[in-house]
């Protein structure tokens, strides 16, 4: 989902609960497949660190019926939009500075840690804050090196924006599978590591930049006043246009997500 960088992963950005549910499903669906494959049959305490919106935290509820579950993200305007839940808690907060008095079953951060630059303690943290058996379970996007991506470093770099954003892009590359396995093995976890690249169909017109306008021109667009986002937004609109061109079934969008599961092994 979306999260936070400076303040929890995500920077100082406004975030935009009904943006980011723009293609909610497509979005939604590497958090189900995350979860799936946590080896968690009744945990009692589960926290879903950089929550967004909260409709995926309620999903850890529904799966697991006897927890107790926390969500927890940077933006206020995200938590806001969180729905109600009688076993869920929902909670304003920096994932970086999270931590639990008593052990935590499970885990879960859904696309987060790229927000958050050398993460590798963070994640030992977390870890060690795991019960025995617990399981921590995340998945970060690995589109960094994307045209998406590429295209909007490479224009908040260009003559006519780096002096207002040539530094506003705060995430960093992520590790690869077999990196995050070298981390996490290294810590003593069981580790199960795996990479996917989905190919979303998007529809409408401009489907990709409305994509990102939920997620990475965020702290973007928040540098920038009205009408200089809109200048903004129509150049960077035609180069993806180039980029990703639309076809009869709509636009397609690869998009590689790196997933990680580790459990810290039981007594």
């Amino acid at each position: 989902m979306s999260r936070d960088a400076a303040t929890a992963g995500r920077g100082s950005a406004v975030w935009d609960p009904a943006q980011y549910g723009v293609f909610g499903d497509q979005r939604g669906r590497a958090f189900g497949e995350l979860i799936a494959r946590i080896p968690a049959e009744a945990p009692g305490r589960v926290a879903d660190l950089g929550c967004g919106s909260g409709e995926l935290t309620v999903m850890l509820a529904e799966r697991w019926p006897r927890a107790r579950i926390e969500g927890l993200d940077g933006s206020p305007e995200m938590i806001a939009a969180a729905p109600a839940h009688p076993r869920v808690r929902f909670a304003v907060g920096d994932v970086r500075g999270w931590t639990s008095e008593r052990p935590v079953d499970v885990i879960v951060s859904n696309a987060v840690l790229q927000w958050v630059p050398d993460h590798d303690d963070l994640l030992a943290r977390w870890a060690a804050l795991l019960a025995p058996g617990g399981s921590l379970a995340f998945q970060v996007p690995g589109n960094y090196d994307a045209p998406s991506h590429a295209l909007l470093r490479d224009l908040c770099r260009s003559d006519r924006w780096r002096d207002r954003l040539g530094d506003a892009l705060v995430w960093r590359p992520v590790r690869d599978a077999a990196g995050y396995f070298e981390v996490l093995a290294g810590l003593g976890c069981e580790v199960d590591a795996w990479e996917t690249t989905y190919l979303h169909v998007l529809p409408g017109d401009d489907a990709v930049l409305e994509w990102v306008k939920g997620t990475a021109l965020r702290p973007v667009l928040a540098g920038l006043g009205e009408e200089d986002s809109g200048e903004f937004l129509t150049e960077y609109g035609a180069l993806l246009r180039d980029a990703y061109p639309q076809g009869p079934h709509g636009t397609v969008f690869p998009f590689r997500r790196i997933f990680v599961v580790a459990r810290r092994p039981p007594p």
